[in-house]
Parts: structure tokens; sequence; C-alpha cells
């Protein structure tokens, strides 16, 4: 399995889907198994994180935060 870090680009808290934009640029999906997976519950849009990847390098099967949430905007 390939690893890679990236941020946060979009997530959906009521689902638990969201896409990471990895440092080379390239996007990947996640579900909210990869969450559970590491036992995360929350992730902000912004946030470091690293992933472990499946074959195709498209989609996230476990993430892990490098950084903590952000803080709330407002």
């Amino acid at each position: 399995m390939t690893e890679a870090q990236g941020t946060v680009a979009a997530y959906d808290r009521e689902t638990g889907d969201g896409a990471v934009l990895r440092d080379d640029g390239a996007r990947v999906q996640f579900d909210r198994s990869a969450l559970e997976r590491a036992g995360l519950r929350l992730l902000r849009e912004g946030q470091r994180v690293r992933m472990r990847l499946d074959a195709s390098g498209r989609r996230a099967l476990v993430l892990t935060a490098i950084t903590l949430p952000l803080p709330p905007e407002g």
C-alpha cells in the first residue's frame, strides 16, 4: 500500500465523505470508514493528514491527522 500526505479539501460531517488534495496535486476521496479505521471522529478543511491509499492511489483507506483540527470559523 502507498502512503501520502495532503490537506483536507472537502469534508461532509453528516456523511463522513470527503476529499484530500495530496501534496503532489492529486485529489483523493475518502469515506467515513477511513476515519473510523484511524479512530478519528472529526476533520476540518485545511487540516493536514497522512493517508494509506488503495492500489489505484485515488481512495484513502486510512486517514491519520498530522495537525489538530482548526478552530471553527466565526
